[in-house]
């Protein structure tokens, strides 16, 4: 949701409040797409920090890189070629005198090809990979020099942003450092909201963090613990938990309906299962049935490690809400996770006169408006979708439960747009429905407490009998022909592979391109396979395509991005490659791991990790070795506390920070959560200051 700027004159409107619009060069594009980074005022631009630093401020040898290290060299060009194959690309011969690499380019323009010419010199910056005739630089930042005095080398560190389609890095950094330009010739100052260092001031530490000196220590900006951060995170996360608290008091305030168990329809619904519940499942669906027979609404989490049985314990919460003549909602990330619980749960509830409704954003338009038909009379009684469901002209004729999966998917605007669709009766007083959230994401139980405390928590801690335990190996990167002579075995004897591509950068774009690459070398590898890609980038209908061929095993072997991360069951898949592990979060990498092993054969996860690793990238491989056990997975992610470990995913749930990161810094959640609660009952100017820098002043938060 886009945050409303005021639109009085700017000269009415304190620096830090005004919009992004007031930088030289942004017009209305360019705000959009620096609003889908939830950047709208010159303060958001402020706070937007790094995730992480490169080194540009030094030339390397050629001869001194080694496989998978990034740095900037300088040389000559001795050699430009279009190479032919299954996929055509540019191979740039560059040497320093010392030793010499090939950059190589997939995606490339004939004017590219004549710039880059025999004889000219060169400076790239990029990551060193092992090719076929030794080290390559692919799709490297480059620029040509000419005359006798190049442009100088960067005075500091460069800053890496999150960031998103059509916006540079480049760009990023030059709309900040005018944003620090602004605020330094305005003489406009900052204010410390929390207690903490006063020696220097609050706009000169944070442009350290954006721009640190060549001699900052790289390592402890990396690992959020240097005393810049360190401030700015405990402010994050005070923010975090007041508007949690807020939230909860808001929702003690609201009125649900009171829906009574429906023990028989229950009952038979179990009865009908091919399987027993376990244990856990039982006691989940108790707590959740004592939750929606009061009049308060609910508000809980249900935690469960990947095939743990959530979506069972979804169904009878659903059912409910039926046998109170009102209707439940399932909302899920993907039109594929989607598909595959409607599937399940017609399966399920049809046979017992429940009618199961259907909304995505792939639909005919006839077959659309049917179903936005029933949805409003209440015909449809359990209705499945995406986030088709948040729109306008989706009325629920008397929406009871709310269940979101994935829940980590989804932003808090998201469930409280749903949430405001519940009502008792069409045109009568509006009532808020019970909510259900669930995730496969494992957090112990003492984290979840804090990071969710609008939230009341359960836990699936059992996995039903007859999962296939999935053997987890850890392959060097050099061994890599091994590894896809493997695939070539598994695929050939009838099984199916996944071979999932990861990158630094958050960008679909870029991790697009990563998985067309990597895609490519597998066919020109393993021209036998019928081999497919699915990436974020790709349109929802050729991505289900993909999928449902991938499912009914047409294809042998899916090259992906993290997008597979949820959503994909194909029993069938027992192998699964995950490239450069070292860069995603043990929470990430199990979710993933959890594609495989749905089946009865024995599966395999491969780690193929390149080196140098960290010592806590090797905590965290060696942790994936040896357990499945998705929630000691989880504990070993809280005490790995490494210098320089970063995790190449955010497993914040709902929020999505800009610097704090509750896994790393669990141990400043119970400060923040005791200065929250003093600042809400003492002083609500700071409280609505630290929201709005920290969160966005956004209207949810807002109401109380």
């Amino acid at each position: 949701m886009a945050r409303a700027v005021p639109s009085d004159d700017k000269k009415t409107i304190p620096l830090h409040q005004q919009p992004v619009t007031t930088l030289k060069g942004v017009g209305e594009q360019l705000a959009v797409k620096l609003a889908k980074l939830n950047l709208f005022t010159l303060q958001d631009m402020l706070f937007h920090l790094p995730h992480r630093y490169e080194d540009r401020t030094r030339i390397s040898p050629i001869s001194a890189l080694s496989a998978f290290a990034t740095g900037v060299i300088e040389g000559e060009i001795q050699h430009t070629e279009i190479v032919p194959g299954r996929r055509r690309s540019l191979a740039c011969q560059v040497t320093d005198g010392g030793g010499s690499i090939i950059l190589r380019f997939y995606h490339f323009s004939t004017s590219q090809r004549g710039a880059l010419a025999k004889g000219r010199r060169i400076r790239c910056f990029g990551e060193a990979r092992p090719g076929a005739l030794g080290l390559e630089l692919y799709h490297p930042e480059y620029q040509l020099i000419s005359g006798k005095n190049p442009a100088p080398l960067e005075k500091n560190l460069t800053p890496c942003y999150h960031t998103t389609d059509g916006l540079t890095q480049s760009r990023l950094r030059t709309l900040i450092e005018q944003v620090f330009q602004l605020f330094r010739a305005s003489e406009y100052s900052l204010t410390d909201l929390l207690p903490g260092d006063r020696a220097t001031p609050p706009l000169d530490r944070l442009h350290y963090l954006h721009f640190p000196p060549q001699n900052a220590n790289l390592q402890q900006l990396l690992a959020g613990s240097h005393p810049y951060q360190q401030q700015l995170i405990r402010e994050e996360l005070t923010a975090y938990q007041l508007s949690l608290l807020r939230l909860r008091r808001q929702r003690q305030q609201q009125q649900a309906p009171a829906l009574q168990p429906a023990p028989q329809l229950q009952a038979t619904f179990t009865a009908n299962l091919p399987f027993q519940l376990t244990g856990a499942q039982r006691r989940v669906c108790a707590e959740v049935a004592a939750d929606m027979g009061r009049s308060i609404p609910m508000m809980r989490l249900l935690q469960g490690d990947v095939g743990s049985g959530k979506t069972i314990v979804a169904a009878i919460s659903a059912l409910q809400a039926v046998a109170s003549d009102r209707q439940a909602a399932l909302m899920a990330p993907t039109d594929i996770l989607a598909e595959q619980h409607r599937l399940s749960f017609e399966s399920w509830l049809t046979p017992l006169g429940v009618t199961v409704g259907w909304l995505s954003g792939k639909q005919k338009i006839s077959e659309r408006r049917r179903q936005l038909e029933a949805i409003k009379a209440g015909t449809a009684q359990v209705i499945i979708g995406t986030h088709a469901l948040l729109q306008d002209e989706v009325i629920f004729n008397d929406l009871a439960l709310v269940i979101i999966d994935e829940q980590h998917r989804f932003g808090v605007h998201q469930r409280l747009q749903l949430r405001n669709k519940g009502g008792d009766k069409v045109g009568q007083q509006p009532v808020t429905p019970h909510q259900l959230i669930m995730t496969a994401t494992p957090i112990p139980r003492t984290l979840a407490m804090s990071a969710y405390a609008d939230l009341d928590y359960s836990v699936i801690d059992e996995l039903p009998s007859g999962r296939t335990p999935v053997t987890t190996v850890l392959i060097n990167r050099n061994r890599r022909p091994q590894v896809v002579e493997r695939i070539r075995h598994a695929c050939l004897a009838g099984r199916q592979a996944y071979w999932v591509c990861t990158l630094i950068e958050q960008s679909e774009t870029l991790s697009a391109e990563a998985a067309e690459d990597t895609m490519a070398h597998l066919q020109e590898q393993l021209p036998e396979l019928r081999i497919a890609l699915v990436h974020g980038r790709l349109k929802p209908a050729e991505k289900n395509a993909v999928m449902t061929e991938f499912k009914a095993g047409e294809i042998q072997l899916l090259v992906a991005t993290t997008v597979i991360e949820v959503g994909v069951d194909v029993p069938n898949a027992s192998l699964m490659i995950i490239e450069n592990p070292e860069r995603l979060g043990l929470a990430q990498l199990h979710q993933l791991r959890g594609r495989v092993g749905r089946g009865r054969a024995a599966s395999h996860c491969v780690l193929l990790y390149g080196e140098p690793l960290s010592d806590s990238g090797k905590t965290r491989l060696q942790a994936m070795r040896k357990t499945n056990d998705g929630f000691k997975i989880a504990e070993t992610d809280l005490q790995i506390r490494g210098p320089g470990e970063v995790l190449g995913t955010r497993q914040t749930g709902d929020i999505h920070f800009k610097l704090a990161d509750l896994q790393r810094d669990m141990a400043l959640l119970p400060q923040a959560k005791a200065m929250a609660t003093e600042i809400l009952t003492g002083d609500e100017a700071i409280a609505r200051r630290l929201v709005d820098r920290w969160m966005g002043n956004s209207e949810e938060f807002a109401q109380v």
